[in-house]
């Protein structure tokens, strides 16, 4: 008889992960709750992320595809810890694009598969499948920690720091990608879903929520490795921005000084600097022996000494004279 399967929220993602994500979820994959009911919250995201239930005939059983080894021997962990239950894993080479691994962790069929997915929150009594979370599991703190985990280690990825700052939890369904959301609030995280496709994507931008994110699952060492590469990433960036803009004003500095030079000399040809006021002259034989130096420095050399406002008034003046110079028109009389 042919097979049937039901689909939690399978992802069958098929590009390979950002490294960053994958340290992160290696990380996430080796915290292990003490509280039975946490491991409870854990197990249940995990299987509504990445679970799909295969009936054949009056029998069921219930398949879990994750890319990431260290999240397969949590998932068999987790189920003999908490149900006895010893799970088939297998591993399947993919074919196309990366060709990367994607392990299976199987639960056939057995007595007893409809009760513990209920107490997961994932099915109900008569097998139609709870769409949203059941508030049941969350029933503390920890719980809701352990759920958000389970969560991204089923569906999540996070981009490495050192580019654009994104977070992210995909699911099929709308209401769970809604409670995914509701559940982020609840940790005073700013998360928001957008459609992609035929996905539902939970995500967070600002890199203060993401680290508060990683603090929340409990990937203490991705969120040093965050908080490293972000700090050199901000320090790069603001000495990048001082650089340009010392370049800028440099540049800046050095056309006003050709532009001045090259006035200054219009003026000297046609009028003569001795001809010019005791004030003009002097800032005009100030610049043309110190063509690289700031306004500030040649008020300092200017006798009596003159502010930035003071000199850069008479550099314009020359340079409106050698305009009207351009221009054909001659100047006042001196």
């Amino acid at each position: 008889m042919r097979a049937i399967v039901l689909c939690f929220e399978k992802l069958g993602k098929a590009v390979a992960e950002l490294s960053f994500s994958t340290l992160t979820k290696n990380e996430l994959a080796r915290v292990i709750d003490t509280r039975q009911c946490c491991k409870m919250a854990e197990l249940g995201a995990l299987i509504k992320m990445d679970g799909s239930l295969q009936l054949n005939g009056r029998q069921v059983s219930l398949n879990i595809f994750n890319h990431n080894a260290a999240v397969a021997r949590k998932l068999f962990k987790l189920f003999k810890e908490l149900f006895g239950v010893q799970a088939q894993v297998l591993v399947r080479r993919k074919v196309r694009l990366r060709k990367n691994n994607v392990y299976w962790v199987r639960i056939p069929p057995r007595e007893g598969l409809a009760a513990m997915l209920g107490q997961l929150g994932l099915v109900n009594s008569d097998w139609s499948l709870q769409e949203g979370i059941q508030r049941e599991l969350l029933r503390c703190d920890y719980c809701r920690r352990a759920y958000l985990r389970g969560a991204f280690l089923g569906g999540g990825s996070v981009n490495s720091p050192e580019g654009n700052y994104h977070m992210e939890i995909i699911t099929s369904k709308e209401e769970h990608a809604a409670s995914i959301c509701h559940l982020l609030q609840e940790f005073n995280l700013s998360a928001k879903v957008s459609r992609r496709k035929a996905w539902y994507v939970v995500y967070l931008k600002d890199s203060d929520q993401i680290v508060e994110c990683l603090n929340i699952m409990g990937a203490h060492s991705a969120l040093l490795e965050f908080e490293n590469t972000r700090i050199f990433k901000d320090m790069r960036n603001q000495v990048n921005r001082l650089v340009n803009c010392e370049t800028a004003n440099l540049n800046k500095t050095v056309d006003a000084s050709l532009r001045q030079t090259e006035s200054i000399a219009l003026v000297a040809r046609v009028i003569g600097l001795d001809k010019l006021p005791g004030g003009l002259r002097e800032i005009a034989e100030l610049r043309m022996k110190f063509p690289d130096a700031s306004l500030k420095e040649l008020g300092e050399m200017a006798n009596p000494p003159l502010g930035k406002s003071g000199v850069n008034h008479r550099l314009r003046k020359l340079d409106r004279m050698a305009e009207k110079l351009r221009a054909g028109d001659l100047p006042p009389e001196f």
